[in-house]
């Protein structure tokens, strides 16, 4: 019975040893060394050096110790194996191998911190971004831009982007591994992080400090373009919200009513139309590829589940359930504030075929 149970665990072994392996990919979408920018590139680097002395540190020690035990283990008989003491050379050597080990590693690791990790003085080229963390959610406001967004940050690639960190609450921290370090948001302090995308894409980013309830959901979306293309989006997220108004149909119309008689404007701003500020604002909401903090994507269908049970999809967040399960008229309101929703930030033509 014992020998059939001995392949089995070696099995499962194998296969909890492949799961944990799976999570190590390289090349993955929140992998420090799939970067994407030159800070990233010089921390990744970094890592990898560090990464080498410690491989050698390893095989040095290791290899000591298997020869010490063996040259200097007791033999069969009684005999008191050779003992080794005051070897001045071996003393010197261990005393000052690890010093220069230190210095090796402290140099280039201070040296980045000095260069990537400072707080900069920024100049007019730059594009600067407000990031204010809140459970559980990211708000970037782009003062220069007059534009305010929640949990998708639209940047340009080859400038340099910087972001001023504020939190709402508790602490937080931003994190997108693939362009930078992380750095922490804290009350009534205003921090500083900085990094350039080199390549255009969507990088995922997550709040890298633990903010109770929903922390794991607490995800972030940033999307480089380049620099005409990044203007385009900001002129059509600028001047889409006074099209709307205007080209509403009947369905949408009615979710737009609701939206306030629901509550749903007391916590959430529409520019010109409602003025919450407990959750995100929902101005250009139509134009977000992803709802729920970059939790699922903005579809018709998901937003009507979020909307239907919002804990079914993000447990622990504070949207709360707006309709009983038995209410006859849940379905049809549901479906005109999707319809309401999905309008804002289009422009006139989409609106219309919808």
């Amino acid at each position: 019975m014992e020998r059939l149970r001995r392949p089995q665990r070696g099995l499962w072994g194998a296969v909890l040893l492949a799961g944990l392996l799976s999570g190590c990919a390289i090349d993955g979408p929140q992998s420090i060394f799939n970067h994407a920018g030159p800070i990233a590139r010089a921390q990744g680097e970094l890592f990898i050096y560090i990464f080498w002395f410690a491989v050698g540190v390893f095989a040095v020690v290791t290899a000591a110790l298997v020869y010490t035990v063996v040259r200097y283990r007791r033999r069969g008989d009684d005999t008191v194996p050779e003992q080794v003491h005051g070897v001045a050379w071996l003393e010197a050597l261990w005393t000052a191998a690890p010093a220069v080990i230190l210095v090796l590693i402290g140099v280039p690791t201070v040296s980045l911190i000095f260069a990537t990790e400072r707080r900069i003085e920024p100049t007019e080229a730059d594009l600067h971004v407000n990031v204010t963390g809140y459970q559980w959610w990211w708000q970037f406001e782009y003062p220069e831009l007059g534009i305010t967004t929640a949990n998708e940050l639209h940047i340009p690639t080859h400038r340099r982007i910087v972001l001023h960190l504020h939190s709402g609450d508790v602490l937080h921290s931003f994190w997108v591994p693939r362009l930078a370090g992380k750095r922490d948001l804290i009350p009534n302090q205003d921090n500083q992080l900085w990094f350039i995308a080199e390549e255009p894409g969507t990088y995922y980013g997550q709040c890298a400090e633990l903010c109770l309830g929903a922390h794991a959901y607490m995800r972030f979306r940033v999307i480089a373009s380049d620099e005409a293309s990044f203007r385009a989006w900001a002129a059509d997220f600028q001047g889409a919200a006074q099209t709307v108004a205007q080209t509403l149909g009947a369905e949408a119309a009615a979710g737009r009513e609701l939206f306030k008689t629901k509550g749903c404007a007391t916590c959430h701003a529409v520019a010109g139309y409602a003025e919450g500020q407990k959750g995100p604002d929902l101005t250009h909401f139509g134009q977000r590829t992803t709802l729920a903090a970059g939790w699922v994507e903005n579809t018709p269908e998901n937003l009507a589940a979020w909307l239907r049970d919002p804990q079914a999809i993000k447990p622990g967040n504070y949207m709360p359930t707006l309709w009983a399960p038995d209410d006859p008229n849940r379905d049809a309101e549901i479906a005109a504030l999707v319809a309401y929703l999905h309008s804002l930030g289009r422009k006139g033509e989409q609106q219309a075929q919808r």
